[in-house]
């Protein structure tokens, strides 16, 4: 008997030795990761592609089941726009930021537990596994303070209090989580997903924080997906922002990427969402994908 497999889009097959193979040189990687706990980031754009959305809820299953501790960071960008569209509301953003007023913070609000979260959980639950769907403004788990007056009800995370999330996970559940913090008062602040899972992951201490977005990793030519880097040191950073090899929206992933480290994160991974199961080729395989950014000390 064979099971089909897919390389770059052509049909092959793999033979029950090929299978057993497979399994074998994953066995070490599964054995270092039981017990750890994984931090994953993952953009809204993802989640629009069904199938991708399925393999990411397949491999979250999978790993809980093999005594990975996986936590979910979701942002929500393409559907809150989407929402906004529908009540008439123009999208303007600031620096990557979007600009917050009372009533899109609201659909914000709405969409990330609501529909996004709640999406997300339903997935994984419907394979067997178990989650919850949790806001920061929960338990005051992001306390948050307003970060720019122009980019209105915005905020970027002062404390993450993990109490609340370590008990999820010690309960034996996936916690899925939304990005908006309160402040001192209570307001409630829109937070970039990006920056609050790098909070999030040093607040943690996790093993490893993965960031899932529709790029391969940092590119020695923006223009070459094939010169994919794949160990940066953090003090290669600046450097790399600098002379533009990092530029646009892979900043804020990369720079969340450092704060995760420097808060105790042991490293960080930007991953190509787009491939089927990325996170399994990372995490249990010899070659792995992707982009690792480790601390000097750690590598």
């Amino acid at each position: 008997m064979t099971a089909t497999i897919e390389f770059d889009g052509r049909e092959g097959y793999l033979t029950p030795v090929d299978r057993a193979q497979v399994l074998i040189e994953a066995l070490p990687y599964i054995q270092r990761f039981t017990g750890c706990t994984v931090l994953f980031k993952i953009g809204g754009s993802t989640l629009v592609n069904k199938d991708l959305f399925h393999h990411f809820a397949e491999d979250m299953v999978l790993l809980h089941s093999i005594g990975v501790k996986p936590v979910v960071v979701h942002g929500g960008g393409p559907q809150i726009g989407k929402r906004l569209a529908e009540v008439g509301k123009e999208s303007s953003f600031i620096e990557g930021l979007r600009v917050t007023d009372e009533e899109t913070l609201q659909i914000v609000k709405k969409v990330l537990k609501e529909e996004v979260g709640k999406a997300i959980v339903d997935a994984i639950t419907t394979l067997g596994g178990e989650a919850i769907s949790v806001s920061g403004e929960d338990g005051n788990l992001l306390k948050a303070q307003q970060s720019n007056p122009k980019l209105g009800f915005v905020g970027e995370i002062t404390e993450v209090s993990t109490r609340g999330i370590e008990k999820i996970i010690l309960d034996g559940v996936i916690p899925v989580i939304s990005t908006i913090g309160q402040n001192k008062i209570g307001q409630s602040l829109n937070i970039n997903a990006d920056s609050a899972a790098g909070s999030i992951a040093g607040s943690l201490q996790v093993d490893k924080v993965v960031y899932l977005s529709d790029v391969p990793g940092v590119l020695r030519d923006k223009e070459d997906p094939s010169s994919l880097v794949s160990v940066v040191y953090d003090h290669e950073i600046n450097g790399m922002i600098e002379s533009g090899r990092i530029s646009d929206g892979m900043i804020p992933k990369v720079t969340s990427c450092i704060e995760a480290l420097k808060r105790g994160a042991l490293r960080a991974h930007l991953l190509d969402g787009r491939i089927h199961h990325v996170v399994l080729l990372e995490l249990f395989t010899d070659s792995g994908i992707g982009t690792m950014i480790v601390r000097k000390e750690t590598q």
